[in-house]
């Protein structure tokens, strides 16, 4: 079922969200999916102390390889980063969409590979961890996991 969610994701082009208590196979289901269409996928841990020049240097790269990534615990970042990182992904997106070959990115003309996908795992409820903000909530298809 997460299969299928995050394949319905990526074909209307957004990223996938799967969330859930740890344990359930959120970060291991993403890279499984990608292992299986023969795509990279990089896995960030997150923390609080993220800032969204370091983040934008890892969608530079992430956007012209043509990988996946997946952010694990992607709410722990602060919101004030969140906010900047939903247009930086948004740019991407919205890249994808129009099948350019290159785009301009944080002042940067960089080529894009249309496979790149940005996924995210959310461990809801737990301290320290923000809710996303709602112009990042739909860049990305949830999906929910249990054990």
């Amino acid at each position: 079922k997460c299969y299928r969610t995050l394949m319905g994701a990526f074909a209307l082009y957004y990223g996938g969200a799967p969330e859930g208590p740890a344990g359930t196979g959120k970060t291991e289901s993403t890279k499984d999916l990608a292992k299986a269409l023969a795509i990279q996928c990089v896995v960030f841990n997150c923390s609080d102390s993220m800032d969204y020049l370091q983040l934008a240097k890892f969608f530079k790269g992430l956007a012209s390889s043509g990988s996946w990534c997946c952010f694990d615990e992607f709410n722990r970042i602060s919101l004030e980063v969140l906010s900047v990182v939903a247009q930086q992904i948004q740019q991407i997106s919205i890249a994808i969409k129009r099948r350019v070959d290159r785009f301009i990115f944080e002042e940067t003309e960089i080529k894009l590979v249309p496979t790149c996908a940005v996924n995210i795992t959310m461990n809801p409820g737990y301290a320290g961890r923000s809710e996303l903000p709602d112009n990042l909530k739909a860049l990305f298809r949830p999906c929910a996991m249990m054990v």
